[in-house]
């Protein structure tokens, strides 16, 4: 290892890495420096890829000043006319890779983490191929990004999270971009092989309708149900560790019988902008085999990755019917294992990061790991147990 300073960069060689023997494949990540609630879950997609394959995780590591330069960089982006600011460090510690790599991933959940790839020296040179892959990334937004979206260029596949905002964002750069859904670690959250009581009644985290939150509280509160909720705001909140929060979120999830999902930022029209995204809890939801209560997406893209029976049982967003619906679904204890059964069958089967992992591989021209075929293989045995009958 050289000198951890800002300008000696530090030197990364092949093999040097904690997480994998010689790795062919070469990843960065924040976590060392933020572990905000919102990135958790997509610090655990990078923990199945680690898991399914030979990894050099990169833990970026930040240099003196590096927040106050990464927020006035992140304002200047936008009104950058020379296009060159995207290139430049935030005040990350440099990286300077000294192996070779089948492939080199720069793993963004927003436009935001995009700047980091600038702390890595030799990517470019030392990656067979690289691949860009940003999760949230609005098709409205766009335009106002035309100061930086040439820097995508660099990468040979660009991948996003929202089906959207493929179109545009491919015309916006003149080249083809992917669509990636979002995952979840589905073995995490699975209740299988040996299912938990369901002794929460109702679970709702996150983002949440306030006429239906409620109509909840009113029934919790005459204790005709234990219903557990978010009592702060809590998105940007740091945790201790990333992997300790979601053992305890899926702990929690698949303790529930039912589970409350609503579109993603359905209330941040003014982000959205009327674009439609599947939100994470239907994944977390459906793995941890919950019945799920509230709102499908209106978009054809739920329907082709969620398109089997009672996958959400609907209610009205101002809380009017939910009490009842409940009510009625709690007098067919056979229906409501059936959909639990279901929705957590499923999941393995579609949902899992390991699925989404090898659809980069396939466009990347790279060969599945004997890892990644066994996590396959021990997830359908979890489906079928899960199934069994039904």
């Amino acid at each position: 290892m050289g000198s951890n300073t800002n300008d000696t960069p530090r030197r990364h060689a092949t093999g040097t890495s904690k997480l994998s023997r010689n790795p062919r494949i070469c990843i960065l990540t924040a976590r060392n420096f933020t572990k905000r609630l919102f990135q958790c879950g997509f610090y655990e997609a990078q923990d199945v890829l680690c898991d399914i394959d030979n990894v050099d995780l990169i833990g970026l590591e930040p240099g003196p000043g590096f927040r106050i330069k990464e927020s006035w960089q992140r304002r200047l982006l936008f009104r950058d006319i020379s296009r060159r600011l995207i290139f430049a460090n935030p005040g990350l510690r440099k990286v300077q890779l000294t192996g070779e790599y089948d492939l080199f991933v720069a793993h963004c959940q927003t436009w935001w983490d995009f700047l980091y790839v600038n702390a890595i020296d030799g990517w470019r040179e030392r990656c067979k191929t690289c691949v860009c892959w940003i999760d949230e990334l609005w098709a409205s937004a766009i335009p106002r990004y035309k100061y930086w979206l040439h820097a995508l260029l660099r990468f040979d596949h660009v991948f996003v999270g929202y089906s959207g905002t493929v179109t545009p964002l491919s015309k916006a750069i003149n080249r083809s971009c992917h669509w990636l859904p979002g995952a979840v670690d589905t073995l995490r959250f699975s209740p299988y092989p040996s299912p938990p009581a369901r002794v929460i009644d109702v679970y709702s985290i996150g983002r949440r309708w306030e006429g239906i939150h409620r109509a909840l509280l009113a029934q919790a509160a005459s204790r005709e149900m234990f219903y557990v909720y978010d009592t702060f705001p809590s998105i940007f909140t740091e945790v201790y560790d990333h992997r300790q929060h979601r053992d305890f979120y899926a702990n929690l999830a698949k303790r529930s019988k039912y589970f409350m999902v609503a579109p993603g930022k359905m209330d941040a029209p003014e982000e959205t902008q009327g674009q439609v995204t599947i939100g994470f809890r239907y994944y977390e939801g459906a793995a941890a085999g919950a019945v799920m209560i509230g709102q499908p997406p209106n978009c054809q893209e739920f329907q082709d990755m969620f398109g089997w029976r009672d996958v959400v049982i609907q209610v009205q967003p101002d809380g009017s019917d939910v009490q009842d619906v409940l009510a009625g679904l709690n007098l067919e204890p056979e229906r409501v294992s059936k959909i639990s059964r279901r929705n957590g069958a499923e999941a393995l089967l579609r949902h899992d990061w390991v699925y989404r992992w090898k659809k980069i591989f396939q466009v990347a021209g790279i060969e599945p790991s004997p890892r990644m075929v066994e996590r396959e293989r021990r997830l359908r045995e979890l489906a079928d147990l899960a199934l069994d009958g039904i």
